[in-house]
């Protein structure tokens, strides 16, 4: 069975879609994925899938998320190999003074049609920096996350995609656990 993380949009962020990690864990395991693990408490899942259909699974999910929380969030599914390779194609890989906690790997859930990449490319928004690579967007808030110029309204209104960020930490940690449970079977 292949090794899935999932990210879910929204989850837990400033008292609004509220889950608790046990639930959700209980949840995903009532949809027969199995070794379900949860990272912090924004909506990080690594579990092992008989389902191949991502899309599929993914709407399953935020399906039996709305029935039991009451809410859908946005399903962002990777393979972990998926992952690997988001990782190896970091446009920052080489320097030096990119700070891991104000850089933010956000993960769409396609590819984006080429006129929505260049106004997405077009946006002003110095001294930050923003990378589109296939489905994901690597993102570097030097001054931090905090207070972006970057505006995520805007974002969402150009892209029209569905996605999610994590931290550059977090998309480490969730590798390892994806590692982590290939090793065991």
């Amino acid at each position: 069975m292949p090794v899935i993380i999932c990210m879910l949009r929204g989850v837990n962020v400033g008292g609004h879609n509220r889950i608790k990690m046990e639930a959700l864990r209980a949840l995903c395991e009532s949809l027969g994925l199995r070794d379900v693990q949860t990272y912090i408490q924004s909506g990080n899942i690594v579990f092992r899938a008989k389902q191949k259909n991502l899309v599929k699974l993914g709407a399953d999910l935020q399906n039996a998320i709305g029935r039991s929380a009451g809410f859908r969030p946005e399903v962002i599914l990777r393979t972990s190999a998926e992952v690997r390779d988001a990782i190896a194609r970091n446009p920052f890989a080489g320097r030096r003074d990119v700070e891991p906690n104000k850089f933010l790997l956000a993960f769409l859930a396609s590819v984006p049609a080429p006129d929505v990449r260049e106004k997405v490319l077009q946006i002003k928004i110095a001294p930050e920096e923003l990378h589109l690579d296939q489905r994901e967007m690597y993102i570097y808030f030097p001054n931090g996350m905090g207070r972006p110029k970057l505006s995520w309204a805007v974002l969402d209104r150009i892209l029209k995609i569905p996605s999610t960020g994590r931290n550059w930490n977090t998309v480490l940690k969730l590798l390892e656990m994806a590692t982590a449970l290939e090793a065991q079977h």
